[in-house]
């Protein structure tokens, strides 16, 4: 993990996929998945109402995550995460400058109980890997 000093970009996240992983391969033939993330909080309001609150947060998994998020992730699983934002910004053919957030995955599980495959089947875990950061080529 490279460290500058006295900063660190790091998040942590437990939440339910909202759809499948899409799966893409770049020219170098590296594969690439983007998956939606919900994260939700409840809190109560001044009436004394229980009210839910959803954040969305969009992952990209690179290599070895990524064939992993293809064969073991499904909608609706429940994941644990960790990885870092990356902030990636361009320009379309309009000149119209676009600003995306991402999560880069380093290190995904599937947590117990929602298996899309086999209700009893254990999974491996993907270990950290060095940063495979970089713009997504597609």
């Amino acid at each position: 993990m490279a460290w500058s000093r006295g900063s660190v970009n790091k998040v942590i996240l437990v939440g339910r996929l909202g759809r499948d992983p899409e799966v893409r391969y770049t020219p170098a033939g590296d594969a690439v998945a983007e998956v939606s993330m919900a994260t939700s909080e409840m809190s109560k309001d001044k009436n004394g109402e229980t009210k839910e609150k959803t954040e969305w947060h969009k992952l990209v998994m690179w290599r070895q995550r990524a064939e992993y998020a293809k064969e073991w992730l499904k909608k609706g699983n429940l994941i644990y995460v960790e990885g870092k934002l990356r902030t990636r910004e361009w320009e379309d053919k309009d000149k119209q400058k676009h600003t995306k957030v991402d999560i880069d995955v380093d290190q995904v599980t599937l947590l117990a109980g929602s298996h899309g495959k086999d209700k009893d089947a254990v999974e491996p875990e993907v270990p950290p890997a060095p940063h495979e950061g970089g713009d997504i080529p597609f």
